[in-house]
């Protein structure tokens, strides 16, 4: 028998040995495959024990009114109720929250089951973009009607706000499914999870170093994956754990169900301080629409951004954005998804983007707030989990204007504040640059209509609106209320011979309160200039220090602190430095504070939360804010009527008469371009205030240092210009447009009065004013200025004397 050759045998050798390592090879990977596949499937599992998108609790702004007369179109309407996630009648799936019908000039509203107001519908007619008529769904005519509340944010346990608006597959335009399709995953219904090609190419151009072309291979199921389980280190082991998690996706879910979690889950941008989840988010942020109303130029524009969201913004890079868009509609056209002519009708398309709407980067300080208040009010129930709507008190436009003006202002006050320390900017030392805090309310309700808590929220997350600070000269109000509510009550003050009234005369000299003792204090002028005797009108305008703490003294510092302390200042005792706001407040308090002068004397507790309901619309509890009667109304308004001379004057020359100031210290917000009947007083202490209102609309500004130190500039220079600005642009608003004068109670009479004699006007008194009195406090004589006989040639020529 011939043997065989040592040759055979070797080849025999090595074949065996080659098979038997591949198999071991192939045992080991797979046994490493699925002890990973295993662990990964676990992370999963347990992930998806939890519900995969958590409910968020909803905060709502306030509802716009709609009233006849206003200038607003059946379209912008329209626009606002998509916005809110109403849908046009006669979609497939109707939003339960609303629907509405438009056609050129009239709207109908439908509230749905989940509406934050009644099912009863009603029909708005404009007519040259403006609200003509409003009617009930009976024909009935209707004086006002609220829209739909808009979303503002969710509320986060953390700063990483996110809206979301949860979508079903069967709610997803076609068009965008196979925009998605066409430009991110174009297997996806065929592989597994994996697209193995491409997957070879990627390792390909990292293996070589070539990360420019290597592509990023991940499936919309491997993107899932990414979004949800693992982060992206762009390693090689980072992408074998998205595969293998991707594999686990397939084997539990469904295509349907995958690209429905995709969409709801997937980044497209980021707007303020939240994130823009989700296509359904997506299309109202973008487009101000619900999902299923977007055109195929809209789909195309959604599904361009995934790659690179921020820098695909439409809003800041509308070009890049139209070029991503149609590659998208182009790679449509390649997977026949669409024809080549709807491609190019819609490449024409302009992106029709909505106007910006109110964020949580408009309203942070807001809705931190909104958040303490929730838990004081319900504890610490897990408002997240049960997914709650919030319906607050928020103003978006009204947020907008104050936002900008805080913003447009404060480098301006800046400028102030390096000009004062111009040294140690020379020597490269820090300089304290201030904070800020403005509040907007309806005076007669009490709702917060706008509030700014700081100058930038990034930077700080402390809400100064909040903060307790000395109140300085804006108390001064409030002693003056409290010598006006004597007047109403018969008492005179010691040492008057008539009751008190704006003509009433105080004494502006130093004077020492408590001396000898370790209380002794000694006020002065912010000027350090003393005028002696001036009528209380102008002690006030001009706010004496010495002349209010004088008359506190006559009124009684109990009786003033007192006073203060029922209209929400709760802070205030009975001291001489009382009388100029050296005790604390917040300005959130002293906006509520002035609702007393506002609202005829009536106390009226600001809030931000008007209800609380469930997901479906059912009433968990609603809101109610707290009043109370302050003051007389005649002392209100008695005492509102000395504020409005605070704004008079032109700050020139022509204010000084027998060398007194009678130009206001809030005169400059006139010069600033406000010209609406208004209220106002000007506050400098350490900090800087201003507060003011007019018929429909009360705002405080506060200006200050988080460290205490002086700001060393005033109330006019500081807190006013903001206060101006954002008062000027807010009564364009139609809503507070309605800027009347004051309107006085019964029992009060309005007089001209001489300047000089602070008699009765004549025609001969060359400089007059009014004033506002208790009825039988007036003065009843005449000022005694001679009259001019001259002719006009002798008054032209200075021929004559006056009075010959």
């Amino acid at each position: 028998m011939k043997r065989p050759s040592l040759k055979l045998s070797w080849s025999s050798w090595l074949v065996r040995g080659a098979v038997g390592g591949v198999l071991l090879v192939a045992l080991v990977g797979f046994s490493v495959f699925t002890f990973y596949y295993n662990k990964y499937a676990r992370i999963v599992d347990e992930r998806l024990k939890q519900p995969l998108f958590a409910n968020t609790a909803q905060i709502y702004a306030a509802p716009r009114e709609v009233r006849p007369g206003q200038k607003i179109s059946a379209h912008l309407i329209a626009t606002e109720l998509r916005e809110a996630g109403y849908t046009v009648d006669g979609l497939a799936h109707p939003a339960k929250i609303g629907t509405f019908t438009e056609t050129a000039d009239s709207i109908t509203v439908h509230p749905g089951p989940e509406s934050y107001h009644a099912p009863d519908s009603a029909t708005i007619h404009t007519r040259k973009g403006e609200v003509d008529t409003i009617s009930d769904d009976h024909g009935q005519s209707l004086s006002s009607y609220e829209l739909e509340p808009l979303l503002i944010t969710g509320l986060s346990e953390d700063a990483n706000r996110t809206k979301r608006r949860l979508l079903t597959y069967d709610e997803i335009p076609p068009n965008l499914v196979q925009a998605v399709l066409a430009i991110e995953d174009r297997k996806f219904f065929e592989h597994g999870g994996v697209n193995f090609s491409s997957m070879i190419g990627w390792a390909w151009h990292d293996m070589i170093g070539d990360r420019k072309h290597r592509g990023g291979a991940s499936t919309l199921t491997m993107q899932l994956a990414k979004l949800l389980f693992v982060a992206d280190t762009g390693t090689i082991k980072y992408k074998i754990t998205q595969i293998l998690m991707a594999f686990h996706l397939e084997s539990r879910f469904t295509k349907k169900q995958i690209f429905e979690a995709y969409a709801n889950q997937i980044n497209l941008g980021q707007r303020g301080s939240f994130s823009i989840d989700g296509f359904g988010e997506a299309a109202q942020s973008y487009f101000g629409k619900d999902v299923q109303q977007l055109d195929l130029a809209e789909c195309a524009m959604l599904a361009g951004i995934i790659q690179r969201p921020n820098y695909f913004n439409a809003f800041r890079h509308p070009e890049r954005t139209i070029e991503r868009r149609n590659l998208v509609l182009d790679s449509m056209v390649e997977t026949g998804a669409i024809s080549k002519d709807r491609a190019e009708r819609a490449k024409d398309e302009p992106l029709h983007l909505a106007p910006a709407s109110v964020d949580a980067s408009e309203a942070p300080y807001f809705v931190d707030l909104v958040r303490d208040q929730l838990v004081q009010k319900l504890g610490d129930r897990d408002f997240n989990r049960e997914g709650l709507h919030i319906y607050t008190s928020l103003d978006p436009e009204l947020q907008r204007i104050a936002t900008d003006a805080v913003n447009e202002i404060v480098p301006q006050i800046d400028a102030q504040v390096e000009k004062r320390h111009a040294r140690l900017k020379k020597l490269n030392e820090p300089i304290t640059y201030p904070q800020v805090a403005l509040i907007a309310l309806n005076p007669h309700t009490g709702q917060v209509l706008a509030l700014v808590g700081g100058r930038d929220y990034g930077k700080s997350q402390v809400n100064h609106a909040v903060a307790h600070r000395p109140t300085g000269s804006i108390f001064k109000p409030f002693v003056y209320a409290a010598a006006f509510q004597t007047a109403v009550e018969g008492t005179m003050l010691p040492g008057q011979t008539a009751l008190f009234s704006p003509t009433t005369m105080l004494n502006d000299q130093q004077a020492t309160y408590g001396e000898g003792t370790q209380y002794e204090y000694t006020p002065r002028n912010y000027e350090g200039v003393f005028y002696g005797e001036m009528t209380a009108r102008l002690a006030l305008m001009r706010s004496d220090n010495n002349a209010t703490i004088g008359l506190a003294s006559m009124v009684g510092f109990d009786r003033v602190a007192a006073l203060a302390r029922d209209a929400g200042i709760k802070s205030a005792v009975g001291t001489p430095s009382m009388a100029i706001g050296s005790y604390d407040a917040t300005p959130l308090d002293m906006a509520g504070a002035y609702t007393v002068f506002s609202n005829g004397g009536v106390h009226i507790d600001p809030w931000l939360l008007a209800s609380v309901r469930t997901p479906t619309g059912d009433v968990i509890t609603d809101y109610t804010p707290t009043t109370r009667q302050v003051l007389d109304p005649r002392v209100a308004f008695l005492t509102t009527y000395m504020m409005e001379a605070v704004l008079q004057g032109n700050g020139h020359e022509g204010c000084k008469v027998n060398g007194l100031d009678y130009c206001g210290t809030g005169a400059g917000v006139r010069n600033m371009g406000f010209t609406a009947p208004a209220a106002a007083k000007t506050g400098t202490s350490h900090d800087a205030w201003f507060a003011g209102f007019t018929s429909s609309l009360l705002c405080v500004v506060w200006v200050g240092n988080d460290d205490y130190t002086d700001i060393k500039l005033e109330g006019a220079h500081a807190a006013a210009p903001i206060w101006a600005t954002f008062m000027k642009n807010a009564i364009q608003l139609s809503q507070y447009s309605d800027t009347n004068e004051f309107t006085p109670p019964d029992g009060v009479q309005i007089v001209t009065l001489d300047k000089v004699t602070n008699l009765l006007a004549d025609p001969a008194c060359p400089e007059d004013y009014s004033a506002a009195f208790l009825d039988g406090t007036a003065p009843t004589d005449t000022c005694d200025h001679p009259t001019d006989h001259r002719n006009i040639l002798q008054k032209i020529f200075g021929l004559g004397k006056p009075g010959n």
